[in-house]
């Protein structure tokens, strides 16, 4: 990945790590080739400043949201806050870098000096004529395209290479021309070999909708006969490729390349085209500006420090204003996505429902809490007892008033009442308790004044009890009730509602997957009988 972090600045240039990218809060795209957007994906989620070809590139073909891309016009001045409040501010401007389609270069100014970030440039002269450049502004930190920052590579410029092309195609006037290109720049060297030599240039339809937005010459097209010159993939110049083109048609292929390519065929040219600057070039760009550092961009390359006769003396570090400085921390210390799931989970309350315990273990353990709740709730069994007992139809109205809600004007036998009971069997060895989120349980006494039986379930003939007197007459003939279970107790009337139905409906009822949607239907088809009365 060729990108930066420029140091003590909250700005990154090409570099889409947000988990390397540290105080970094402004990010800046310098053109579309693929090793400067390495990590720029659909899933990118800040604002991203940009020219606006490369704005349009990025949405069309990394899908990149509009809602992130900042389209900033080449050639003017921008202002752009630097901490939340907007009371620091840097200026930047984009000046055309001259390597495909959409390339700029940034410079940047504010609190740090003046930062020229080039990105993958091919200099011209004509660049220190920018305005941003021409009044003589002292340049404190140069970073530099170094691709071809080596003074053993003599590159010929674009104009030469170009003409060298044309001479190269001149020769086999009878020759298909396959062009090897990225797929993105180089697009007016093919424009200038269809006015050269008044042919049409086929294209993929992908490049053609990208000449077509700059506005080229009328001279490309998709149709695969309608011209000798072919803009391919570079990938597909090979050996075999080329037998095969051959095959049908004598064709020649140009490779217009700085890079160092072994050639797999006679008939496969490289011409030195390149978009990146010379050495040359890069010495009188440097001489011209003379920063006072020279960062190179690409950490492939090796750099030896070329331009240090050209460099001008070197500044101190600058000091990060106290409201940058908070800006470029407080974001850091937000918590992550994953956290915040976590965090959220963790906070939801756990709903206590029937907890099974062995007798042997806890037997002792079970005598010490029955009798520290039996003396807790004496009070509560008192109050109860002062209160008129109420018959077990006005307990049913008070837990179900959604539904009772006609006038009753008889009372109900308790054996009808009973049918609404649950039928709660626990395994053999355990007993059941049925704890409310308050740890509260009705005392022996409240029960019976209340007429309502034990909260404890025996499980099978572990400790030998049977029911009690009020128990067993309270199940009459109709009770569906079985030998082998207790009644579940009426709970407290803070649980009415579903949770209560669902306690009141009978185990064997539910005939239905595992799903929360279909017990819910399954309790009020339930109770719906009970309702209607």
């Amino acid at each position: 990945m060729n990108g930066v972090l420029i140091p003590n600045t909250p700005i990154a240039v090409d570099f889409w790590s947000l988990r390397r990218a540290g105080c970094a809060r402004l990010f800046f795209l310098s053109h579309m080739h693929s090793d400067h957007t390495v990590g720029l994906s659909s899933t990118w989620a800040r604002p991203l400043y940009c020219s606006p070809i490369s704005a349009y590139l990025l949405h069309r073909h990394l899908q990149v949201s509009k809602r992130w891309i900042r389209a900033l016009e080449v050639g003017e001045s921008h202002v752009l806050p630097l901490d939340e409040t907007g009371r620091e501010t840097m200026t930047v401007t984009l000046i055309d870098a001259n390597h495909c389609p959409g390339s700029v270069m940034f410079l940047f100014e504010g609190y740090f000096g003046t930062i020229l970030y080039t990105g993958d440039f091919r200099y011209t002269p004509s660049m220190l004529k920018e305005p941003a450049l021409r009044v003589g502004k002292q340049i404190h930190t140069l970073y530099l395209d170094n691709t071809n920052c080596n003074p053993a590579l003599v590159l010929p410029s674009q104009q030469e290479a170009a003409r060298q092309i044309v001479e190269l195609i001149r020769k086999h006037p009878q020759h298909h021309i396959k062009i090897g290109l990225y797929s993105l720049g180089k697009e007016s060297l093919l424009e200038q070999l269809a006015l050269e030599f008044q042919t049409w240039v086929v294209l993929s339809p992908r490049r053609l909708e990208l000449v077509q937005l700059l506005g080229l010459a009328d001279v490309f097209t998709v149709e695969e006969k309608a011209g000798r010159i072919h803009a391919v993939d570079h990938v597909e110049i090979c050996h075999s490729a080329m037998l095969h083109w051959n095959q049908t048609h004598p064709t020649i292929a140009i490779l217009p390349t700085s890079r160092k390519i072994c050639r797999s065929h006679p008939d496969i040219h490289i011409i030195p085209y390149s978009d990146h600057s010379s050495y040359s070039e890069l010495r009188a760009f440097v001489s011209a500006l003379k920063p006072c550092q020279v960062v190179p961009i690409v950490s492939r390359q090796p750099y030896k420090g070329y331009f240090q006769d050209s460099l001008s003396p070197r500044l101190s570090v600058p000091r990060i204003p106290d409201s940058v400085q908070q800006y470029m921390s407080s974001s850091s210390r937000k918590p992550g996505f994953l956290w915040l799931l976590l965090k959220r989970r963790l906070k939801r309350p756990r709903t206590q429902g029937v907890v099974f315990e062995p007798l042997e273990e806890n037997s002792d353990q079970s005598q010490g809490d029955r009798d520290s709740k039996k003396a807790k709730n004496e009070n509560l069994s008192g109050d109860l007892e002062k209160q008129p007992s109420l018959q077990p139809l006005q307990i049913k109205q008070q837990l179900f008033p959604d539904l009772c809600s006609k006038e009753w004007d008889g009372a109900a036998s308790l054996s009808e009442s009973q049918k609404l009971v649950t039928v709660l069997t626990a395994p053999l060895g355990f007993s059941l308790h049925l704890r409310s989120t308050d740890e509260e349980f009705l005392s022996r006494e409240t029960e019976e004044a209340i007429g309502v039986g034990s909260h404890v379930v025996p499980g099978g003939d572990n400790d030998g009890s049977a029911p009690t007197g009020n128990q067993s007459a309270s199940m009459g003939q109709d009770s569906p009730l079985s030998h082998s279970s207790q009644a579940a107790p009426l709970l407290a009337p803070e649980f009415r509602g579903l949770a209560l139905k669902y306690l009141l409906t009978p185990v064997n009822f539910f005939y239905t997957r595992f799903s929360s949607r279909g017990f819910d239907q399954q309790v009020e088809k339930y109770h719906k009988p009970y309702a209607e009365v």
